[in-house]
């Protein structure tokens, strides 16, 4: 099973981007599809994920700003950011947890905001 991620990229504060992870393989039971950050220096970080029945759960410093969303029947995530700020730089990385495979990393794709 693999995830690719895409997306990422340069933005000023304020501006908006669009990430994107379809996983690809033989995965059964998806439990959660979601996205993590890691900025340079800290530990990587939850910033939102989706169950499989569609409730979501966000990072406190992302709320109202960042939007997650799924496509099942292609088992693609998207994240949608706005109102993005110099602090929300980070390589982000899909995730996805699952009866089989239980846990997949995607490759990261890296989102800059400039100040």
């Amino acid at each position: 099973v693999q995830l690719q991620a895409s997306g990422g990229g340069l933005v000023q504060a304020g501006g908006s981007l669009r990430l994107s992870c379809a996983a690809f393989g033989r995965i059964f039971n998806i439990y959660t599809m979601g996205w993590y950050r890691q900025a340079p220096g800290k530990q990587r970080e939850l910033v939102a994920y989706i169950i499989n029945g569609g409730s979501t759960n966000y990072a406190d410093s992302v709320k109202d700003r960042f939007t997650i969303s799924r496509v099942n029947v292609k088992n693609t995530v998207y994240l949608q950011m706005n109102s993005l700020k110099p602090e929300d730089t980070a390589v982000y990385y899909c995730n996805l947890r699952a009866g089989s495979p239980d846990e997949v990393w995607g490759q990261g794709t890296l989102v800059t905001v400039s100040s």
